[in-house]
């Protein structure tokens, strides 16, 4: 059997290893990380763990033992210098490793500040990985001022944290709106006033100019003239793909690693799956930030591997948990026009439905289950319900699956 090296061991990399062996691979698999402890969960990081509602080995997501047992070689605390193509090696220190397949599932970094504005002073952090959470977690004390740059999903999630430990929260967004970029403004609006009911300053349309200090961060001037006092400050302005392995072995980079419909990239001794990767989606490339589609690109990519044929054919949904609400969306909203809003079951809950003319694409719901669930299965089935009867608080939403 052809021996495997897998870079990257976060969730894309552990679920690609595991399907492997359960799908019967036998051959010699190695999977390499960068960070001191086995793969783990990232979304309870900025959530359960940095409340400290969650020890660290729940965030595992799978025991250290079951590598040894499946008989994966799990390369901690190493870091891939660079790939071979040529040869199919991989430097890895002084030690270089031979591969038949090489799958990079080397996720994503996120975006810092520039230094030249503040971004390398002492307290200013990124929610990326478990040793960001716990760089900043010791300063999440009642009273302290943090300051959170971007309104995004990850911006959102880390103010709700502060704000549920009686920190003095301020959130910052240039866009006109929070969540400008992946919702409608009616689901900007819903989190904002849930936001603004919990303390948060949110203010929209204002940049940072930069962050102010010496050595240590003590405060932000904005774009708007004003000043703001913070004793340390989250960056939360979205991420990039992990390319740079990719490219310094001359892969065809399209927002991200380019591979073919199965996961196959340029080399075709070389796939990718997970956040690293951009797959062919309708008349053009796509590539997805997200948990599910970690796991499903990865099983897809190591099913093809050994054999399967199969182009991965994405089903996406999403989720964030802020305070007492969940969001959960189902599809994607690129291209809509409208946004039919359905009143919720209960207090603090809403869906909002997007169409393109008379086509369902995505679905909002916070604290609607039903709607999510509903929503997503008519979206894999390509069913598109009259916008009407999604509005209709009458409407009995299992009916819209007939």
């Amino acid at each position: 059997m052809p021996d495997i090296v897998v870079i990257g061991a976060g969730q894309a990399g552990a679920s690609l290893v595991a399907r492997l062996r359960s799908g019967g691979f036998d051959g010699a698999i190695t999977l390499i990380g960068e960070e001191a402890v086995p793969p783990y969960q990232r979304p309870p990081l900025s959530k359960g763990y940095l409340l400290g509602e969650m020890a660290l080995e729940r965030l595992y997501l799978r025991p250290a033992r079951y590598y040894e047992e499946a008989q994966i070689d799990l390369r901690l605390n190493a870091r891939v210098d660079r790939i071979d193509p040529a040869a199919r090696h991989v430097h890895v220190g002084d030690e270089v490793l031979p591969y038949d397949t090489l799958v990079l599932t080397t996720g994503s970094v996120p975006r810092r500040l520039p230094a030249a504005i503040g971004g390398a002073l002492d307290g200013v952090h990124v929610v990326r990985g478990l040793e960001d959470v716990d760089a900043m977690g010791p300063r999440f004390g009642p009273g302290a001022k943090v300051l959170i740059v971007g309104g995004g999903y990850i911006g959102l999630e880390a103010a709700a944290v502060a704000a549920k430990k009686g920190l003095d929260v301020t959130l910052v967004e240039m866009a006109d709106r929070i969540l400008q970029r992946v919702a409608a403004p009616e689901t900007s609006d819903f989190f904002r006033k849930l936001h603004r009911a919990h303390g948060v300053d949110i203010r929209e349309g204002v940049g940072l100019d930069r962050l102010l200090g010496e050595g240590r961060v003590t405060g932000a001037r904005l774009s708007d003239g004003s000043e703001i006092d913070a004793d340390f400050v989250i960056v939360g302005v979205g991420i990039a793909p992990g390319t740079a392995l990719a490219e310094a072995a001359g892969l065809t980079i399209d927002n991200g690693i380019a591979v073919d419909a199965q996961g196959r990239s340029s080399d075709p001794a070389i796939w990718a799956a997970g956040d690293c990767a951009s797959f062919p989606y309708r008349e053009g490339r796509l590539r997805l930030e997200s948990v599910p589609n970690a796991i499903d690109m990865a099983e897809c990519v190591a099913d093809n591997i050994m054999g399967a044929g199969k182009p991965y054919v994405p089903q996406p949904w999403f989720w964030s948990d802020q305070y007492d609400v969940k969001l959960q969306i189902a599809g994607l909203n690129i291209g809509y026009d409208r946004v039919i809003t359905r009143p919720g079951s209960s207090d603090g809950s809403a869906s909002f439905w997007y169409y393109a003319g008379d086509r369902l694409l995505a679905v909002d719901a916070m604290n609607e289950p039903r709607a999510y669930m509903v929503g997503k299965r008519l979206i894999d089935a390509g069913k598109s319900p009259p916008a009407s009867a999604v509005a209709d608080p009458g409407t009995d939403l299992k009916s819209l699956l007939k």
